[in-house]
């Protein structure tokens, strides 16, 4: 069942970029979050869609955001993908797309690849927008105009 605006954050808990646990309980209280899901590292629009991340990623810090991407690649791929890019923001392994799932979101391009999916949530980790799109460059603007509003 996919997630609509004003669900709670789901319970996950993935490894990041260094093989460490994450998980929603180690997210600063009051503070929104941003998380997108990306097909794949290293890809032309998802190395795109990080660097924007990445350059953009002051502002989101002044609005008390974090930034988090999922993919489904390995800690490893990420771990470089991170380091080749200078991505100043964690990067979580969904392997078995166990929080893909949890999310809801929906393969694209005829079950090829997976989507491309950002969640803005507020304070109280409820949702507050959602936006999919397989261009990576409105994921950014679509978040930071949420986060000005809440």
């Amino acid at each position: 069942m996919a997630l609509k605006k004003g669900d709670i954050l789901p319970d996950f808990a993935l490894p990041d970029q260094e093989g460490v646990d994450f998980s929603h309980t180690d997210l600063k209280k009051g503070s929104p979050v941003v998380i997108y899901f990306y097909p794949k590292d290293f890809t032309p629009g998802c190395t795109k869609e990080a660097c924007s991340f990445r350059d953009r990623y002051q502002d989101f810090q002044s609005m008390g955001a974090e930034v988090i991407g999922v993919s489904s690649d390995s800690v490893s791929r990420h771990q470089r993908f991170r380091e080749k890019f200078s991505l100043p923001f964690r990067l979580l392994s969904d392997k078995d797309g166990s929080l893909r799932k949890k999310f809801g979101i929906k393969d694209q391009l005829f079950g090829l690849l997976p989507g491309r999916e950002t969640f803005v949530f507020d304070r109280d980790h409820r949702l507050a927008h959602r936006f999919n799109s397989m261009q990576s460059s409105p994921h950014i603007t679509q978040a930071l105009k949420v986060l000005e509003r809440l």
